[in-house]
Order: structure tokens, then sequence, then C-alpha cells
């Protein structure tokens, strides 16, 4: 899950493609960049910049939503692991998707009890608000920030590797090492630029715009794939199984996770608890994410929003069958040498199956034509994930933290609006510069750090909010912040910060350097053991705390949320 980055080797397109790629790469922009002109003409109220004018249509909507849940991770990502590890690779898919089916469960029925943000949901049953508005803000902004560093890292790497520059070489007077920090600037600035002036009008025509060029590129990938072994599934896994090296292994679990170590039986159980681990932060932490839940709120009633569910669901689950092709044909046709040559996690797996499918059709034209649209569809998802990730950040410090905390909800659209703004720029510059001092750093720990703050902070909260008519404020700041320290903490204790060593080559695998060694917690990922405190967290502090408004609210929030009656 991690923001798609590494090494695409020498000889990666020719000259002619690499210039094909950066003229696609500006086509996005100037795109985009005329969408967000548009959207600032027509975004006059806080309704407008919050929700898009809730104006949108259940289909728009729903491709939409899936542009959001489908990122560069899915796309590059889950092809390259199905790619070197075969059948444990598709697992990632499954627990996308399963994670999708609780997320449009619990999001409509916050869409339906909510106004713009997750803390709307939270706040409507208490009195003294101020603590939960708080800790919601403090719990969107962490978790938003985190996943963001981890794209925008990921994007300067991805975009000057796959425009072919590598160290000692140079495209258009750029070294390497230039390219990636001037992506990381252009990248910050253009979804800056899309919400300050667009807000989730132009941030949401931007998913639209994505979610259909990926389908589209997976879509021709999926058939040129196919094509290859006569439509007939069977035979593109027995190919892939052949040229993996591993044989039937190949097309059976237990290659990349939960590996059983000959003789440490220890280690075995470590490796098997972390893919639970991993698996219970992906499935259940997709329902906290802030950018998707902020999603919802962009229809005008109840009944768009179902429809929304259908449509996205459809796409998601067609583009996540798809991820099959993507990553057993890279692996048939393209072989795992090569793939691992080029980049050893994978990640330009459907790159090169992208160029090696289009010189099949056309030679290096068609080679470099497909190559180049890939490219510009990588670009244009991470472009389109960090937009919803801003503009999840400032509608909650603006509409939360401002409007009904420091001004008790007495405040202006046109103030909340300015702030919104300021909070855009402030968010995204401080993306920008962190992106730009870890540039080096492995940080895609983040990624699955944000998906276990989100299970363990934001779904406790939710959950029981929505289904325990004795939950109070006290249970939900204990929750949210329960569940962030706990993940903080293990993150930090754990492999993925220090003390993991390369058995081979020597090297750390981890944050710090080799010779650096604190880790206490044996896991990378900690949602085994932070969701579950979470929700400890929340229950323990609902009892312990004095009762509120909670249970006069909750039969009114229920029939909000089932109904949408009174939404809004």
């Amino acid at each position: 899950m991690s923001a798609v980055v590494t090494a695409l080797g020498k000889g990666h397109g020719s000259p002619d493609g690499r210039i094909l790629t950066f003229g696609l790469f500006v086509a996005f922009i100037l795109i985009t960049l005329g969408i967000t002109v548009w959207a600032r003409a027509n975004t006059k109220s806080a309704d407008d910049f919050y929700a898009g004018g809730r104006m949108f249509s259940g289909p728009q909507n729903g491709i939409a939503l899936a542009g959001d849940y489908m990122s560069a991770a899915s796309f590059l990502g889950i092809a390259g692991i199905i790619a070197l590890s075969g059948y444990d690779g598709f697992l990632y898919s499954i627990g996308f998707l399963v994670a999708w089916l609780l997320t449009l469960l619990l999001v409509e029925l916050m869409r339906n009890a909510g106004r713009f943000t997750m803390a709307d949901v939270l706040a409507h049953r208490v009195r003294e608000q101020a603590p939960v508005r708080t800790a919601a803000v403090i719990s969107t902004v962490t978790v938003s920030v985190f996943y963001l560093l981890a794209q925008m890292v990921g994007a300067g790497a991805l975009v000057s590797l796959l425009l072919g520059i590598h160290r000692g070489q140079a495209f258009l007077g750029m070294s390497a090492g230039t390219a990636q920090v001037v992506t990381i600037i252009v990248v910050g600035t253009l979804m800056i630029f899309y919400v300050m002036f667009g807000g989730m009008k132009a941030t949401t025509w931007v998913q639209i715009i994505k979610a259909v060029l990926l389908m589209a590129g997976a879509l021709v990938l999926t058939v040129l794939v196919l094509a290859r072994f006569g439509f007939n599934v069977s035979s593109m896994l027995g190919a892939a199984a052949d040229a993996s090296g591993k044989g039937r292994e190949f097309l059976e679990p237990g290659l990349h996770y939960g590996r059983e170590v000959a003789g440490d039986p220890y280690q075995t159980m470590v490796n098997k608890l972390d893919f639970v681990s991993l698996a219970l932060a992906l499935v259940l932490g997709t329902a906290g994410l802030p950018h998707i839940v902020t999603r919802f709120y962009t229809v005008p009633d109840a009944r768009a929003a179902r429809k929304s569910v259908s449509w996205a669901i459809g796409l998601v689950g067609v583009f996540y069958l798809m991820t099959l092709a993507l990553g057993f044909g890279a692996a048939a046709l393209v072989g795992r040498d090569a793939i691992v040559a080029q980049d050893p996690a994978g990640n330009t797996a459907a790159p090169q199956l992208a160029q090696s499918l289009g010189e099949h059709v056309g030679g290096q034209f068609g080679g470099d034509i497909l190559l180049a649209f890939i490219a510009a569809v990588a670009f244009a998802t991470i472009l389109a994930v960090v937009s919803g990730l801003v503009l999840a950040s400032s509608t909650s410090l603006a509409h939360d933290y401002f409007g009904q905390v420091l001004m008790f909800g007495r405040s202006r659209e046109s103030q909340e609006m300015g702030v919104a703004r300021f909070s855009t720029f402030l968010v995204g510059t401080l993306a920008i510069v962190l992106a730009v001092i870890t540039k080096n750093l492995n940080v895609a720990f983040l990624v699955a750090l944000a998906f276990a703050m989100a299970a363990a902070a934001n779904l406790p909260a939710i959950v029981l909010t929505l289904f325990w008519k004795r939950f109070n404020s006290a249970g939900i700041v204990s929750g949210i912040y329960g569940g962030l320290i706990s993940s903080l903490v293990l993150v930090v204790l754990s492999p993925v910060v220090s003390g993991k060593v390369d058995p081979v080559t020597g090297a750390s695998l981890s944050l710090f350097p080799r010779g650096v060694d604190f880790h206490l917690f044996p896991l990378e990922n900690p949602g085994i053991v932070s969701i579950p405190i979470g929700f400890l967290c929340a229950v323990i502090g609902a009892l312990v705390g004095r009762a509120d408004a909670g249970d006069s609210r909750y039969d009114d929030l229920k029939v909000r949320s089932l109904t949408g009656v009174g939404s809004h």
C-alpha cells in the first residue's frame, strides 16, 4: 500500500517516449487547471467549497468515490505484488474490496447524519462539542498528513523515474534528485491550487477524470494481456507460474505474507500475526479515512448517496479483478528478473507491462505510447488523491475547529471559507516541506500507519456513536486519543523505525540506519493491538464519563442516519 516508488532501470523508454510522457503530464495539468478556474467561478458558499454544492449526481459521485479509493498503490503497487508474489499479492485486492463493503455501510449512515465532516456526526449527540470536535480535527489532520506525506514523497520519485531520469542522467537539464524535488513542489502547488480555488467541485471533477483514465488504462492493458493468451485465464496463470521460477507455489498462499521460517516458530508466528494486523488495518481503517468520508456529502439526498454506492462498488470490483490480469500478465510477459531489475518491490511492473504490450502491437512507437499513457494515469492518480486529503484537512480545520470551537458555531460563511483556503495553503506547504526533507527516507510505512490510526482512532468513535445509546463525549475523546497515541507509539517501537536488517545484504530496512535499534514491538503493523485499544478506551471512557445529551439525541441520530430525514 505504499506510494509506489523506487527505481525504473536504465533504458526505460526511448527519448521520444519520455517527451511524450512529459507532454501527457502537461496536458492533464492544463485540463485540470481549466476545471479549477471554472469551479472557482461557481464556488460562492461553504456548501460549494466543502461539498460541491451537493450538486453531483449519484453516478458522478460514484465515479469520484471510486477515484478516491483507487490510488496509485492500487494501480501500480498491487500489480507489482501480484507479479512477484502471485496469490499473496491478490490478497491486497481482496483486502481493498472487503474494506470497501464496510466503508460503504458506515459512510452512508454518516452522510445522512452529518453535514460536512466526521466531527458533525460525533458532536451531534453531545452537549460540550468543543473537546469532541478538537479530537476529531486532530485525528483528521494527523491521518491525512501522514498519508499525504507518503504520497508526496512517492510522487517525487515515481514521476522522475517514469520520465526515465536515473542517477547520472538528466532530462530538461534536471538530475534525478532535482527532478524529484521539482515534482514534489509541482504536485504540492497544484493540489493547493485545486483546493484553494476550486474546493470540492474542482477536486471532484479531478477525481472523475482520474477514475475514467485509470479504468480505461487498466481495461486496455487487461484486454491486451488476455489477447496474448487467447483470452484463456488458465493459460495466463500457468505462464505466470512458469516464468516466476516458483512453479505451482506461485499460485498458492505463503510466498509473501505469513511466511514460515524453518526452525524458528516465533518468527513464523510474528509473520502470521503481522499479516493479520495489516489486514485488520486495511479493512477497518478505510471507513475512517477522512477524504473518503467527506466524499459522501457531495450528493443532494440519501437516494443519490445509495446510487453512488452502487456505482462505486461496481467500478471498484471490476478494477480489482483487472489487477489480476495486470499482475499475472506482468509475471508472464515481462518476467520476474526484468521486474526486479528495475524495482525490487515490483512497483514498475504495470509500466513495464504497458511497454511490452505496446511494442508487441505497434513496435517501439506503440510501446512509447502505451507507457506514456500509463505514466500519465499514475500521475493523475497521485494528484487526485493528495487533493482529496488536503481538502479533508482544510474542511475539518475551518468548519470544525474555527467555525464550531473558536467561533462557537457563529462564524460567517465568508470567514470559514477564508480560513479553509488559508488552511489549505498551510497544510499543503507543510506537506511540501516535509516531503522535500524526507525524500530520501523510506516513508512507505506511513501509509499503513495512516490506515491503522484511522481504524484505531476514528472507527471506534464512529461505530459507537451510531450504534451505542450509552456512548458520550468522554468515550469519543478517549477512543480517538487512545487509538492515535497507541498507533504512533507502537509504530515508533516497531521494526519499521529501527532494527530491521536485510539478512542477505545487511542493509537497514528501517527508517533509521543499521546500528540504531530500539524496537520493542515485534510487528510492523500495529492494528491488531491498537484497534482493540481504541475500542477499549472508547468504552471505558463512556462508562466512566458522566452522561450528557447522548441518550436523548440517540433516537434522532438513528432516524437521520438510516433515512436522511432532517440532515443538512
